[in-house]
């Protein structure tokens, strides 16, 4: 059963925007906590992709001081296969393509690409949750059914590990290998929806934060409270926002954002 807030309900909606998005995401909500504008607080969480990495390990407790930095990675790592997302963005914003058709595409795309496996994504993806298990407080993690282009959304009563689903929602094409849950393959949610903020319709507060709302095609959503990435964080997150490198730089830019963002917050997270 999935969550539907109601016009008293304060729900969060987190955005993709990749490693460096991710970065920027934890870096912001840990400097909200410290500042008392806690987003667990909230009555829903929504994350897709690097918003379902954030939605985790905030609605988890997890510690979030201890991602200020992550392990680079070892050399000579393979880092996947960087033509296969220009691709995909070109199936997607093909004029007249049927969605679902497009969508349908994009995970043979995924499926044939040359990405680093799985199994590797999921035990980062673990890492950075925290834990396995899905937490008490309603949290929604989207997805895309590879093979048959239709968008997914999991919650902690799907008997999906929460790592599992972080790992599908966050596997871009090409930088990983399709996430295999029940005997099928699933990708990035954002594919399906951007920011999926339609999943937090009737909540009477929404707080949209997006990392790169503008780069993902999504339905307009009113939002009460839209943050994303100020010149000096987007100056942080450079060209490539899968730059695992810039992760420290961005999660401090995240993390001086939030001095300015607590005070709008604070109200909302009572």
């Amino acid at each position: 059963m999935i969550f539907t807030p109601g016009k008293s309900d304060v729900a969060v909606v987190l955005g993709p925007g990749g490693p460096v998005g991710t970065a920027w995401l934890l870096g912001l909500a840990a400097g909200l906590r410290h500042a008392g504008a806690d987003l667990a607080r909230a009555d829903l969480i929504v994350g897709t992709s690097a918003g379902a990495i954030a939605g985790a390990a905030i609605a988890t407790g997890r510690d979030l001081d201890e991602l200020a930095e992550v392990p680079t990675a070892p050399p000579g790592e393979r880092a996947g296969d960087m033509s296969v997302m220009p691709r995909v963005l070109e199936i997607l914003n093909e004029p007249g393509a049927d969605p679902r058709e497009a969508l349908r595409r994009v995970g043979a795309l995924a499926l044939a690409a040359d990405a680093p496996p799985e199994e590797r994504h999921l035990a980062a993806m673990e890492h950075l949750a925290g834990t396995r298990s899905w937490p008490d407080r309603p949290l929604l993690i989207t997805a895309v059914d590879a093979a048959a282009g239709e968008p997914v959304v999991w919650s902690g009563e799907d008997g999906v590990p929460l790592h599992a689903a972080v790992a599908a929602s966050s596997a871009a094409p090409g930088y990983s290998a399709p996430i295999t849950i029940g005997g099928r393959r699933y990708l990035d949610g954002a594919l399906g929806g951007g920011s999926n903020a339609h999943l937090a319709a009737g909540a009477g507060t929404l707080i949209l934060i997006e990392p790169l709302g503008a780069v993902f095609p999504a339905a307009p959503v009113e939002a009460a409270v839209w943050i994303g990435p100020d010149d000096a964080a987007l100056e942080a997150f450079g060209p490539d926002v899968g730059d695992r490198g810039r992760w420290g730089e961005v999660y401090k830019a995240g993390l001086r954002q939030s001095a300015d963002a607590a005070g709008l917050l604070a109200p909302l997270l009572t």
